[in-house]
């Protein structure tokens, strides 16, 4: 009996090593296997591609900023399109896509323009126009509010807005972010003002275009996008983190005049050998491999990558934005946890 007692007791002994080393094997094994590593996937989708949304694999975006509202003289807000079936449709989707109303556009007329400057640079303006950006926010299930006033509309008025939409954005719990250039910070952007964006998205694409025919080269080429982010990074001093690296689901054509755009949809259906290239004659674009390496710097330095236009892909296996999906997954990055990530 004393002899079992004592092989009992040393069986025991061998059991608990085993057990202790087996845990200590799991813990030393769990960080490699699990994704602990996140990276935001910001889409844009304009009006005009609403016809469109059921194309879309809103599954593979954390991200979603409808384009564009803008407001009318008495500051409310005017929106062409039916924004509550895009948002119904897209959550159904994708329960935890994070939806954001984008206010102004680069391309906006003189008379919004004009409107923006009344409702913004007058300081008694500003208070009666965010309430009714809330209320278009909080009437149509949002999440946020995206700002995307550029150049000429950012007006001396524009850090005071920021500032005072950031705080009742807060306060109703929702998110602001903005678009900005790809190395131009506007000088009536103040700290106060970029600080309160919850992350930026980089517009690392439009070197040249239609405004700029003799300047015929590539729109968003590699070194453009990391310039972009290196200036905003290095000399404004903002986050990696709060910084996402836009990339073109388009391209621009200078072979006529004028110059035309195509989008990366289109240049797929034009022949397949082109999704993996980034020109045809005077046609420059970005295609997988150059959306690939993308995502691999922007893994690396940034918060994430964002989208103009999600409409503008290839609906299929040519699909740009199943190249994002699947390159953050092969660099275990955890993205909208849908759709196999």
């Amino acid at each position: 009996m004393i002899k079992n007692k004592a092989l009992l007791g040393i069986l025991f002994y061998i059991s608990s090593l085993f057990s202790v080393y087996s845990c200590t094997n799991e813990k030393e094994r769990d960080p490699e296997d699990s994704k602990t590593k996140t990276a935001r996937v910001v889409g844009y989708l304009s009006t005009d591609s609403f016809s469109k949304i059921t194309s879309i694999q809103f599954c593979k975006l954390t991200h979603l900023n409808i384009a564009f509202a803008n407001p009318d003289k008495g500051g409310n807000i005017v929106f062409e399109g039916d924004i509550d079936a895009v948002v119904k449709y897209a959550k159904s989707v994708n329960p935890n896509l994070i939806v954001s109303i984008s206010l102004a556009g680069g391309v906006i007329s003189e008379e919004q323009a004009a409107n923006w400057s009344f409702l913004i640079d007058k300081p008694e303006n500003r208070p009666a126009f965010i309430q009714n950006i809330i209320k278009f926010v909080t009437d149509h299930n949002l999440d946020g509010v995206d700002v995307d006033l550029e150049w000429d509309a950012v007006t001396s008025g524009y850090s005071g807005f920021v500032v005072e939409l950031k705080k009742v954005l807060v306060e109703n719990k929702k998110l602001l972010t903005a678009a900005l250039p790809n190395s131009t910070r506007f000088e009536n952007i103040n700290s106060a003002a970029l600080n309160a964006f919850d992350f930026i998205n980089v517009m690392a694409y439009d070197s040249t275009g239609p405004w700029s025919p003799t300047k015929v080269e590539q729109h968003s080429s590699f070194e453009f996008a990391k310039n972009g982010i290196e200036f905003w990074h290095k000399q404004q001093n903002v986050s990696s983190e709060k910084l996402t690296l836009g990339v073109p689901f388009y391209g621009y054509n200078f072979t006529f005049s004028p110059v035309t755009s195509s989008t990366f949809g289109q240049i797929v259906e034009a022949g397949t050998q082109f999704a993996d290239q980034d020109e045809i004659g005077k046609l420059y674009y970005n295609g997988r491999p150059t959306i690939s390496r993308k995502v691999e710097y922007a893994a690396e330095n940034t918060g994430g990558i964002m989208i103009w236009e999600l409409a503008q892909d290839s609906f299929g296996e040519y699909s740009l934005l199943d190249v994002i999906h699947k390159k953050y997954s092969a660099l275990k990055f955890k993205t909208s946890g849908s759709c196999g990530n």
